[in-house]
């Protein structure tokens, strides 16, 4: 409050707005929105904690928090306000400005910084998977809804994706093509080494050190990385001749990938125990230190390849098993390509 004298001499008193509630509001909204945007998890809760009517304003977009925390992939916030259950009964239903639901905002590529997961393909599935996770929040009918652009949910994610799909379907072909090689290879070798048995035959046609303890672990490995490369090579084959499309990228191509590497990995291992039983025979050393060498010396290759692909192998195992685990819940047809004849799909809202 303050005073200043008019042109007749008399003192005009100024009053300054008083701050109230609402300022003090959209001071908190603005905090929300900046925080739900930065992900910052802890600011989130504590201002909703405080001020709970705040969850329920829109910005200037007409966009709620659970729209922004859609849009810019921060799941955590997004699961944070699920748990609110009678605020979550608006908030899916919000609509912005473009008539934009909560699903086209998935679509939204802009505010895109990558996913999680290593990979073109894995971070097509995620996004995949955030689109199902938001699905099951929404109104049934909310999927069918058009934007002013005239797009569904559905229709706008494949169009905002294309550059997504086509990394994708590059990098996938690309690592199918290089692990058919290398397992082609082991096979090769494989097959080779049992017509090749270590120390010969003798003149019966009886192999020379059959009695040799090594000689079971050499006959038994050769035969599993044989069955196992072929097994793996098969499946590559499949993934090659695959039409890659946008949906089999959820479930069908990474759970074919992670086999592939399976029966990869476990080739090269019994490759280099056969190896190593091999060297073990002709060898016939008793010291156990020339024995533990060489099965080290045989097993590098083993430890070098299983810690380039670790990280990779991981993820996705992480995301066969999540897949696992929602099979059979509310998915959009073009995100499910292969479930049970006349399975009903049930949808929580």
């Amino acid at each position: 409050m303050g005073g200043e004298k008019d042109e007749k001499g008399e003192i005009e008193i100024i009053t300054e707005p008083p701050v109230t509630s609402s300022s003090l509001t959209s001071n908190k909204q603005i905090s929300l929105f900046v925080a739900t945007i930065n992900g910052i998890e802890e600011i989130v809760w504590e201002i909703i904690n405080q001020y709970p009517h705040a969850v329920e304003q829109l910005n200037k977009e007409g966009q709620s928090i659970l729209d922004v925390a859609v849009i810019h992939r921060q799941k955590k916030i997004f699961n944070l306000v699920k748990q609110l259950k009678i605020p979550l009964a608006r908030l899916h239903r919000v609509i912005d400005e473009k008539k934009n639901t909560l699903l086209h905002h998935v679509a939204d590529m802009e505010h895109y910084r990558g996913g999680t997961k290593p990979g073109p393909a894995l971070e097509l599935q995620e996004e995949l998977q955030w689109f199902e996770q938001v699905l099951k929040v929404i109104p049934s009918h909310y999927v069918t809804l058009r934007n002013k652009e005239g797009k569904t949910a559905e229709e706008l994610f494949k169009e905002s994706h294309k550059d997504q799909l086509k990394n994708a379907q590059t990098w996938i072909k690309e690592t199918t093509q290089s692990c058919s090689a290398t397992t082609a290879f082991v096979a090769a070798v494989v097959f080779a080494a049992a017509y090749t048995v270590p120390g010969g035959f003798d003149k019966n046609g009886k192999p020379n050190f059959i009695n040799s303890p090594y000689f079971l672990v050499f006959t038994v490995s050769d035969v599993l990385s044989l069955a196992s490369s072929l097994t793996s090579l098969v499946v590559f084959l499949s993934l090659l001749t695959s039409p890659f499309q946008l949906q089999e990228f959820h479930i069908s191509l990474p759970r074919k990938l992670l086999f592939g590497f399976t029966f990869l990995y476990f080739a090269v291992i019994t490759s280099m125990l056969s190896f190593g039983a091999t060297i073990l025979i002709l060898i016939q050393s008793e010291k156990k230190l020339t024995t533990l060498l060489l099965s080290m010396a045989a097993f590098l290759p083993v430890l070098v390849f299983a810690i380039m692909q670790f990280r990779l192998y991981v993820s996705f195992m992480g995301s066969t098993y999540n897949n696992l685990r929602i099979t059979g819940k509310a998915l959009p047809r073009f995100l499910v390509p292969c479930l049970p004849w006349q399975k009903k799909l049930r949808r929580v809202d």
